[in-house]
């Protein structure tokens, strides 16, 4: 492969991984209007989005069958054809207030959402084998750069007063119009290649539920994932109702978030590189925890914004770093980086709507105690992700 292919490639990867981003932060920044328009509780919209947690799971644990058979850059497109139809039905529940049609638009949203994730990595993994150099964290820093995008554009349609169809229809044209521009420059089969590489490669059976190491990196992947996807799902919301301010400030808050999220992630491969995972790691848990207990015991809007950018800077590595120590030993690699994946999104989609159910009772700021919890548990065992030194 040439250099020039070799950039076309990386940055259609870039642009492919800017779109679950940015079409996810789309929806989370509308989310005190939707609850609003459709009339519902708090404890109703945690219920509205579990659509699309269960959506998402079924697209995660399904995607590598799907993209053995046809490989990675098929599923790509398959994936944001169901983002955009997902968006549809979401945008024509919200204009007729129907809570049940935005459920389904959420399910199908989140099929898309899940394959996309896993289709986008199997080609990330691949590009940074070709290129012999680390690509993934930068690429999961354009997500977090999606999200950013999708959070700007929402404020600016709250600000305008745009309605929620027309805002989200806005963003179709544009995932669809990338999606068509790059992935020509994303070749076929990948996927199937990796995959049937990796079982001829690594034939052993682990049972991973023995492993007390990778149980513990689960865990330090459940405190941090929960941590993300609560904010993603519920930080506008969040603010919104225990500061009482507009959707407009809920948003940028959020939008603090997540630059906060893409700082840690654009930053993180030297910092780990040079003072490894369990320093790391251990800092960053501090900063989240330090973050969330700002939000959730501040009474001054200006000291919860800081903790909000502790909060997202303190969660924006753990989920790649448990990633990379899954992969350590090469024997049984893929079970085990698949078994925390899993781990990771059950966190980051689950959890967030049970949050919600909860938060209808205690409010969502206090509900943030469990997240806060569980990222001290993850800092706790943190010193399980330290690099294995492997022997021939």
């Amino acid at each position: 492969m040439s250099k020039k292919e070799l950039i076309l490639r990386r940055n259609a990867l870039f642009a492919v991984f800017l779109l679950p981003g940015m079409t996810f932060a789309s929806w989370v920044s509308r989310t005190p209007e939707i609850r609003e328009i459709l009339d519902i509780s708090t404890a109703m919209m945690g219920w509205i989005i579990f659509g699309l947690a269960f959506g998402s799971i079924f697209g995660l644990l399904s995607a590598n069958r799907f993209i053995l058979k046809t490989g990675g850059r098929f599923v790509i497109i398959s994936s944001i054809i169901f983002l955009s139809i997902g968006l549809s039905i979401i945008s024509i529940g919200i204009l007729i207030a129907t809570s049940t049609i935005v459920f389904l638009g959420l399910v199908l949203f989140g099929v898309g959402y899940g394959l996309v994730e896993v289709a986008t990595n199997v080609e990330g993994a691949k590009l940074e084998k070709i290129a012999k150099k680390t690509i993934l964290p930068a690429l999961h820093a354009s997500f977090s750069a999606g999200t950013l995008v999708g959070a700007g554009l929402g404020a600016l349609a709250i600000f305008i007063q745009l309605p929620i169809y027309i805002h989200l229809s806005f963003i179709i044209v544009i995932i669809l119009t990338i999606v068509w521009s790059a992935y020509r420059f994303i070749p076929e089969g990948t996927g199937k290649f990796i995959i049937t590489n990796e079982k001829i490669k690594t034939p052993l059976k682990v049972n991973l539920w023995k492993e007390k190491r990778t149980l513990l990196i689960c865990l330090i992947v459940l405190g941090m994932a929960f941590a993300e996807g609560s904010a993603n799902d519920w930080l506008p919301l969040a603010i919104v109702d225990g500061f009482l301010v507009e959707p407009t400030i809920g948003t940028a808050i959020y939008a603090i978030f997540l630059s906060a999220m893409f700082l840690g992630r654009i930053s993180g491969g030297y910092f780990l590189d040079k003072y490894g995972r369990v320093i790391v790691l251990r800092i960053l848990a501090g900063l989240a925890i330090i973050g969330l207990t700002l939000v959730i015991l501040s009474t001054n809007l200006v000291f919860a914004s800081i903790g909000v950018a502790l909060w997202g800077l303190g969660a924006s590595l753990g989920f790649p770093v448990s990633l990379s120590a899954a992969s350590d030993d090469p024997r049984g690699a893929v079970a085990r980086v698949g078994f925390v994946s899993v781990a990771g999104y059950l966190a980051f989609l689950v959890g967030p709507p049970i949050l919600g159910i909860i938060g209808e009772h205690i409010g969502l700021i206090n509900a943030m105690s469990i997240v806060l919890v569980l990222v001290i548990i993850a800092g706790i065992v943190s010193h399980s992700a330290k690099e294995l030194k492997m022997t021939d």
